[in-house]
């Protein structure tokens, strides 16, 4: 058999120990032939591709992005010029030009609903869950997950020495998309004393409020950790609206830190490396039984598979009674209206 792989959408740890998974599943264990298709479905639709050796994988368990690059290219958007409205056929017809017996898209929420339509098309398609967001419906994680909660992690611990030194609140604000998994997740690892994120609703009068309270209760300094997709005011960022209403109520030095790319970047953690090398090689197995047009997942805690259609297009979100959740507020972490 001969098999594909792309990545597609934001850049993430753990994507060449996945492309490394499927790979050498596939050379060593199967005897299948691998292609890399660059720069995600514009490599396939430009049929931009390379031949994968043993080789090929040596030296990129560790390593951060991905070695056949990525785009955003989604053949199946509203189109809006008429040339582009053959895409979706010229995927297809690469595809079989190429000999594919199998497409790999490994990406979130956008890549697998593609690769869910390509499969509706009668391409042979395996998904491989995708993002530091952890928002991908069918699967308990996501690899770079957890590689990027570390990084938040770090950033949060860093700040709690200068709060505590100028007596401040410092709001650091961090990826997620529309969830909040790397807020609550980094949040309580890094002992904050107030997480916004995009599930739970709030009021900015009960934040400064909060963060009063902590001060009559000779606690000098506060750590905030907002969501970026929380939705606040017009400005940029989340976080500078809530400093800015914090100082406006509580008179309370605040400062912003907002930690963007950072921890999309760098290697993945060990935790990413094996999770990532697991799912590649599940895809394989799945390739290998021919049981095509399915998303490989955690479920219950083991590798699994789940049909493609049955998870395309359905973000998952942190749920308001998540376990960290009630634990944090039993602690006194302010999320919200009590």
């Amino acid at each position: 058999m001969k098999i594909g792989i792309l990545s597609s959408g934001g850049d993430c740890p753990g994507i060449n120990a996945t492309i490394r998974g499927v790979g050498k599943t596939a050379m060593m264990h199967y005897r299948m032939d691998v292609i890399g298709i660059h720069n995600g479905f514009t490599g396939l639709q430009n049929r931009d591709t390379e031949v994968f050796s043993e080789r090929s994988f040596s030296g990129i368990l560790n390593l951060g992005g991905t070695i056949i690059g990525t785009s955003r290219e989604k053949p199946f958007k509203k189109l809006i010029h008429a040339e582009d409205s053959d895409k979706p056929d010229i995927l297809v017809q690469n595809y079989h030009e190429l000999g594919l017996n199998c497409l790999v898209c490994i990406g979130g929420n956008g890549t697998q609903k593609t690769a869910a339509r390509l499969a509706a098309l009668g391409i042979h398609v395996i998904g491989i869950p995708k993002t530091i967001d952890n928002d991908v419906c069918g699967t308990e994680i996501t690899f770079g997950f957890d590689s990027a909660v570390s990084i938040a992690t770090e950033a949060i611990d860093r700040l709690h020495s200068t709060a505590s030194a100028h007596k401040r609140v410092m709001v650091c604000e961090v990826m997620g998309h529309h969830a909040g998994w790397i807020a609550l997740h980094a949040g309580m690892a890094g002992g904050a004393d107030v997480i916004l994120i995009p599930e739970i609703s709030f009021d900015m009068q009960h934040v400064s409020r909060a963060i009063l309270d902590r001060a009559r209760r000779g606690k000098p300094y506060s750590i905030i950790v907002v969501a970026e997709g929380i939705q606040l005011g017009s400005k940029k960022h989340p976080a500078d609206h809530v400093a800015a209403a914090i100082e406006e109520a509580t008179s309370i030095d605040t400062r912003v830190t907002v930690l963007g790319y950072i921890q999309r970047g760098g290697h993945p953690t060990p935790f990413d490396r094996n999770l990532a090398t697991l799912l590649g090689g599940h895809a394989t197995e799945l390739i290998a039984r021919r049981d095509f047009g399915r998303m490989v997942c955690i479920r219950d805690g083991r590798i699994d598979s789940v049909p493609l259609a049955d998870v395309a297009g359905r973000p998952r979100l942190v749920p308001a009674d998540h376990d960290l959740v009630r634990q944090g507020r039993k602690m006194g972490i302010f999320f919200g209206k009590e």
